[in-house]
């Protein structure tokens, strides 16, 4: 393929969620290594905002766009770019003949943040989603509903609180549970931030994490292993991401390539577990816990 840029686009969502520039990080690392340059933008969110990114990439001549949106207008892409012109979304993407998709394994890493509580002894956890809009958004509640009626489990009304992926959204949406006539033993959040909002809203009341409530998380940004207490959270590996991105982009770019006929790439979640999650209060091992420290201090009496 000649007169080829050496240019890879990326097009995120946001940079004030540390998962974005940390993906970038990893991203430009490996294009680099590669021999690609990367001109990169952010959507936030907007449709407008995406189709001029769009626009301004293809005037720079580049030889592929990764969009790493998780949401995005598959018509408008189809209006903007030509049908062979190589192409990487994220979950799901537009019908054309070099677009490559990656698919992110959502469930498998809820179903373990689920089964971990379960097997603590949690049986009323809720769940705080991102917004509803995003179809990653949608997947990680559909994961964490299968995953509880997987356990015989369901979760009241009120125990599922639509989020909007912000530490802000998550001090409102841990309020809203707060209010619920039962407070959960758990809660799962549908990203990092949120669960972050729900420790520092937490903090804020006489609910203690995780003797009152544990608190699990999405994506495993840097932040998470700093946080107090270090918090337990699904992995979706920033690194396995852009690692799939920039392989997928150079197997549509690259006519030698050796998986140029690859159209799907799989990318894994799983559990890490740190210290924000432990038995449920009031529950046998947790009194257990409790009992050497009461004790000690009666004897000090």
């Amino acid at each position: 393929m000649s007169g080829r840029s050496r240019i890879l686009g990326l097009i995120v969502s946001e940079i004030t969620n540390p998962f974005f520039p940390e993906l970038v990080q990893e991203f430009e690392n490996l294009a680099v290594a590669q021999g690609y340059e990367v001109m990169i933008g952010s959507t936030n969110y907007e449709p407008a905002r995406t189709e001029s990114l769009i626009r301004r990439m293809l005037q720079r001549n580049v030889d592929g766009v990764a969009v790493m949106t998780f949401g995005i207008e598959e018509e408008l892409v189809k209006k903007l770019v030509e049908s062979e012109f190589p192409m990487v979304f994220v979950d799901q993407g537009p019908k054309l003949p070099n677009i490559r998709v990656l698919k992110v394994n959502y469930g498998e890493g809820i179903r373990g943040a689920v089964q971990h509580l379960a097997a603590l002894g949690h049986r009323s956890i809720a769940f705080i989603t991102g917004p509803l809009r995003l179809r990653s958004a949608l997947a990680r509640r559909d994961a964490f509903l299968e995953s509880m009626t997987e356990l015989g489990l369901t979760a009241p009304e009120g125990h599922i609180v639509e989020g909007d992926h912000t530490m802000e959204g998550g001090m409102a949406a841990i309020e809203l549970i707060a209010a619920h006539d039962q407070l959960p033993t758990a809660v799962v959040c549908s990203n990092d931030m949120t669960a972050i909002g729900v420790l520092h809203g937490l903090y804020r009341t006489t609910h203690k994490v995780p003797n009152d409530i544990s608190v699990v998380g999405f994506d495993d940004i840097h932040l998470a292993q700093f946080m107090l207490p270090p918090l337990t959270t699904v992995q979706m590996s920033c690194k396995q991401l852009a690692t799939a991105a920039v392989q997928a982009l150079r197997a549509g770019i690259e006519p030698d390539h050796p998986k140029a006929a690859q159209r799907e790439w799989h990318v894994p979640t799983q559990l890490v577990v740190r210290q924000s999650t432990a038995f449920p209060r009031g529950s046998l091992p947790a009194l257990k816990k409790k009992a050497p420290a009461h004790r000690a201090e009666a004897a000090a009496k």
